[in-house]
């Protein structure tokens, strides 16, 4: 019988991730049920929001408890069904668990039947294709209102989904200023994906340096981090501006003691507007997303860069790496079957 290698929670995370927070377990080829269908895992996306599902604590998601195997974003292929939906051999992105194989069913979180195309990667479909590019091109559209002409701020703008709002506002006529935390993604946000400047956090007030690029104020800006960003913004906004809020990377390791929001006077005074945006909420218009991005991609207007980790299990390094700021990019890991199979 073959094995399923599993990756589970050794022990709960309370400040940044480390490898030995996870750990790695092996069990027999789970069977699908009624319904169900058996996924081999292909690649699986890391991301940011795992950390909020790795420390105990409630959140939009259940926690997911010590030895409980850690949940993620994966592409993987049919290799048996009992659902008259999914076929021996379709490929499938959805909300499953970093295995080798999980079973999924027709209610799986973010589930989607893909249709690959020859001439664009398979790994593409997990990010660019997948949840950061549909998050970026959603969130801006359905939350951001976005428009021709606007300025647009966005935070983490050398990760996967930062770049991604970056291109995409490009793409839509928008003025596109990214913050980052270093001169060296300062420098790539520009060169490579197009934006007209960027701000390291580290080294600027980012109050100051917002305004000085963009006098005429910030209509959109996507949020990925929260916290003393999050702050400098809110003094940048121009009335009636929107900001989506798609992630808190602030504090993702300091549940306990969030970073403090002293402007929010300014939601009141500029009368802005603020949501929270999680992606399953609009499944809906991820078709339509994916179809624009993929005609851009395969026109050249939209760089992909891409982090890719060989190995699963390698994937609790990949993820910690991630999450320390380290990678650029859509960070992601390669699933390598065992031998025997």
């Amino acid at each position: 019988m073959n094995k399923n290698r599993q990756i589970v929670l050794a022990s709960y995370v309370n400040d940044a991730a480390l490898p030995e927070n996870f750990a790695l377990t092996e069990g027999p080829m789970p069977k699908p049920g009624k319904g169900e269908f058996l996924l081999r895992n292909m690649y699986f996306s890391m991301e940011p929001a795992i950390r909020g599902w790795v420390d105990g604590k409630a959140n939009y998601l259940p926690p997911i408890p010590i030895g409980g195997v850690i949940r993620g974003p994966s592409v993987g292929q049919v290799i048996t069904s009992h659902n008259k939906d999914f076929a021996e051999g379709d490929i499938v992105f959805a909300l499953n668990q970093w295995e080798d194989y999980s079973v999924c069913h027709s209610d799986a979180i973010l589930l989607k039947k893909l249709q690959p195309e020859a001439d664009i990667p398979l790994s593409y479909y997990v990010g660019s294709l997948g949840g950061a590019g549909t998050t970026a091109y959603i969130g801006l559209h359905e939350v951001g209102l976005v428009k021709p002409g606007q300025t647009v701020v966005v935070s983490a703008a050398a990760g996967a989904t930062g770049s991604m709002v970056g291109q995409i506002a490009k793409l839509c006529g928008c003025k596109v200023i990214g913050i980052v935390g270093s001169d060296t993604k300062a420098q790539l946000i520009i060169d490579q994906f197009g934006f007209d400047a960027a701000i390291n956090y580290k080294t600027e007030d980012v109050t100051a340096a917002v305004i000085a690029i963009a006098p005429e104020g910030v209509d959109i800006y996507f949020d990925n981090v929260g916290g003393p960003v999050l702050n400098a913004l809110l003094l940048a906004m121009n009335v009636y501006g929107r900001i989506v809020s798609c992630g808190m990377i602030a504090d993702y390791n300091r549940t306990d003691n969030p970073n403090p929001i002293t402007n929010l006077w300014e939601m009141v005074s500029r009368q802005l507007t603020m949501q929270g945006f999680l992606l399953p909420t609009y499944q809906d218009k991820v078709p339509a997303a994916m179809a624009q991005l993929e005609e851009w991609i395969r026109a050249g207007k939209i760089t992909v860069l891409e982090n890719i980790t060989s190995g699963l299990a390698s994937t609790p390094a990949a993820f910690c790496e991630m999450m320390s700021g380290k990678t650029v990019g859509k960070a992601l890991v390669k699933v390598d079957w065992p031998v025997d199979d």
